[in-house]
């Protein structure tokens, strides 16, 4: 068994590896980014896959990713992990639907609710104290989830045509859009100094640094990574100021 995932400020991150070592404290989890995870994937029959909801939809980045090891995912059993701010439809389901087209088993799915992660938007921005209790519930909800894995019981959440209808016209029909490919929209302001962090945790490399200032390009996976790190809140993708840097560890 592996953990892979895609997370920007942590909380997929710590969903997927808190859960993958409830059930086997053995297994590796790591990133998606990580230079030997095909080699990793090619070894292990079963996968749990971690992602944060977008609009109803995985990120392109985590889609992208599947079709473009389509060979690799026969056989395999997948289950999967969405994580989300406030509704997420049928998350699970947006990847299990390709991977089922590459030949894989899905095992199952989960939908946990954590902290909002988008750093420029007021939308679901919540105290402190809020988010460490949506964190302590979560927490609970993986243990549960952990103890009926280990017992042969696997959730099916966002996986039913019920749950597909309600992530295509709750958010996907309308903001498909912001969704279909990766976005040029990352914005960087002149109060960039030049740091190159940004540059060196983008999981898409994506932004590269010239003339002592950071320039984005065109395959932003808008997971916020950048933006919730930036020592400057130079950085803005949907809003056009920093609200609050989100970052799991805030809430533990």
């Amino acid at each position: 068994m592996i953990g892979i995932y895609l997370s920007g400020t942590g909380n997929t991150k710590h969903c997927v590896e808190k859960l993958v070592n409830l059930i086997d404290d053995k297994s590796k989890c790591v990133p998606l980014e990580f230079p030997q995870i095909i080699d990793l994937l090619k070894e292990e029959d079963v996968i749990f896959l971690g992602y944060p909801t977008q609009f109803s939809n995985a990120p392109f980045m985590v889609r992208d990713f599947i079709k473009k090891n389509s060979s690799l995912w026969k056989g395999k059993k997948v289950f999967c992990v969405n994580t989300m701010g406030l509704f997420s439809g049928d998350g699970t389901g947006c990847t299990a639907r390709i991977f089922k087209k590459y030949g894989a088993e899905i095992l199952g799915g989960i939908q946990i609710k954590m902290p909002d992660s988008v750093c420029d938007s007021k939308l679901l921005k919540k105290s402190i104290e809020e988010n460490r209790e949506i964190v302590k519930n979560a927490d609970k909800r993986l243990e549960e989830v952990a103890e009926q894995i280990k017992k042969g019981k696997y959730l099916k959440e966002g996986l039913s045509f019920i749950s597909h209808l309600k992530g295509f016209f709750g958010q996907r029909l309308w903001f498909y859009r912001k969704t279909m490919g990766y976005t040029d929209k990352l914005k960087i302001s002149d109060d960039c100094n030049g740091c190159g962090l940004c540059s060196r945790v983008c999981p898409m490399n994506n932004i590269r640094i010239k003339d002592k200032k950071s320039v984005p390009g065109n395959k932003c996976t808008m997971c916020y990574r950048c933006i919730s790190l930036c020592p400057q809140k130079a950085i803005t993708l949907l809003g056009d100021k920093v609200i609050e840097q989100s970052r799991f560890e805030k809430y533990v």
